[in-house]
C-alpha cells in the first residue's frame, strides 16, 4: 500500500506561503449551483441531511463518522481551522431556493503543491452532467487560483463511473492505499494523480 499523496516533490518555502495565502483568501470553490460559499455552524444540519443519503455516504470516506450534527459541526470547525492555516476548504452549494444542493471539501499540502477534491451533488441533482462539470472547472482553478502542482484524488474500489471521469480527463492510476475515515476504520482506494501541465494542456487542447 502506498502513500498519500502519492507523489511528494518540495516546492519551497516561497511557493508553499503563496498556496496556503491562496486558500486562506478563498471564500467559495467554482459551483455549477445558483450560489455557494464556505460552510459556517450554521448549516450543520443541513449538511448533517445532505450527508444521510447512501448516495452521497457510500462513497466519500472523509465524512464525519458516526453521521451525526454534533459530528458534522466538529467536521465544519475543524475545516475552518485548515482554512485557517492555508490547508482546506468547504464549500456549500444551493440552489435558486436557498436549498443546500451540494459541497466540495479541498484538502491541500502545500509543502507539497498538492490537493485533493472531494463532493457531492443531492441525489435528485445527480446523473446530470453537473457534477462532472463543476468537477472538471474546480480542478482547473485549483491549479490556476490556488496555485498547485499535482491533484491527487482517490476512489473506491467499485466506484467505476469516478475511475472513468479520472481516465478521460487525463488522470494517472497510481496505485492502491487504504485511506482512514475519521472513525478510525479502512476503505481500500485507487489513487489518481494528474499534473498541473498536464491538466492545463488538455484543456486546451
Amino acid at each position: 500500500m502506498g502513500q498519500f499523496p502519492w507523489t511528494r516533490i518540495e516546492v519551497g518555502a516561497a511557493c508553499e506561503a503563496e498556496i496556503r495565502a491562496a486558500v486562506r483568501g478563498t471564500s467559495a470553490l467554482p459551483s455549477t449551483a445558483a450560489t455557494s460559499r464556505l460552510a459556517t455552524q450554521e448549516d450543520a444540519a443541513a449538511l448533517t441531511d445532505l450527508f444521510a443519503f447512501p448516495e452521497v455516504n457510500r462513497w466519500i470516506y472523509s465524512l464525519p463518522r458516526p453521521l451525526t450534527e454534533e459530528a458534522v459541526s466538529k467536521f465544519i470547525a475543524d475545516m475552518d481551522t485548515a482554512r485557517e492555516r492555508g490547508e482546506g476548504l468547504l464549500s456549500l452549494n444551493f440552489d435558486e431556493a436557498g436549498t443546500l444542493s451540494g459541497y466540495s471539501e479541498l484538502k491541500v499540502w502545500p509543502q507539497w503543491g498538492a490537493g485533493e477534491l472531494a463532493g457531492a451533488m443531492r441525489p435528485d441533482l445527480q446523473s446530470k452532467g453537473q457534477g462532472g462539470t463543476g468537477m472538471t472547472a474546480t480542478f482547473t482553478w485549483m491549479f490556476k487560483a490556488i496555485g498547485l502542482d499535482l491533484i491527487c484524488n482517490t476512489t473506491a474500489l467499485d466506484n467505476i463511473r469516478i475511475q472513468k471521469l479520472f481516465q478521460r480527463t487525463g488522470f494517472v492510476y497510481r496505485g492502491d492505499i487504504e485511506s482512514q475515515r475519521p472513525d478510525g476504520t479502512i476503505r481500500k482506494s485507487q489513487v489518481w494523480e494528474v499534473m498541473r501541465d498536464d491538466w492545463l494542456a488538455r484543456q486546451q487542447s
